[in-house]
């Protein structure tokens, strides 16, 4: 079974796309944090346990970290699968780094965000990376900035 072609964004499609899954980002991004430090608890009481021949530990405490770290893997996982079933490329979850397949002068691009940005200013071409960011020119979208 072959893949879908993915989605190819204008310029437009992708902002609203943006703009609509943003808050779902955000919340995968809070997530994530939340799961480091659960995880380095755990591997901290893991190291005084190895280190201490067995240590006396709350049960309870310990199972607890690992539940709500399951919870919280959960919630990344369900946010990405509804930011990606939009046709959005998630490139990095920890700085909040979204691609949006696009065409550009006859070439595949990226249209390129990332959080604390206020909109898409940027692209790069498919084989590069967010070091390869160029601005986006106007006149190559078929967008022309109002006239003051």
């Amino acid at each position: 079974m072959s893949e879908p072609e993915p989605r190819i964004f204008t310029l437009t499609e992708a902002e609203r796309t943006r703009i609509e899954i943003e808050p779902v980002l955000m919340e995968a991004m809070d997530a994530r944090r939340k799961i480091t430090g659960l995880e380095d608890s755990l591997a901290r009481l893991s190291a005084r346990i190895s280190l201490r021949g067995g240590l006396l530990v709350s049960y309870d405490k310990a199972a607890k970290k690992r539940m709500d770290r399951d919870e919280l893997a959960a919630t990344v996982d369900s946010a990405l699968e509804r930011i990606e079933s939009t046709g959005c490329v998630v490139k990095d979850l920890d700085v909040g780094l979204l691609d949006f397949p696009a065409r550009l002068n006859n070439e595949d691009v990226y249209w390129c965000w990332r959080v604390g940005e206020d909109r898409i200013r940027f692209y790069h071409r498919q084989d590069e990376g967010f070091a390869g960011r160029k601005p986006i020119d106007p006149r190559d979208t078929g967008h022309q900035p109002p006239v003051q």
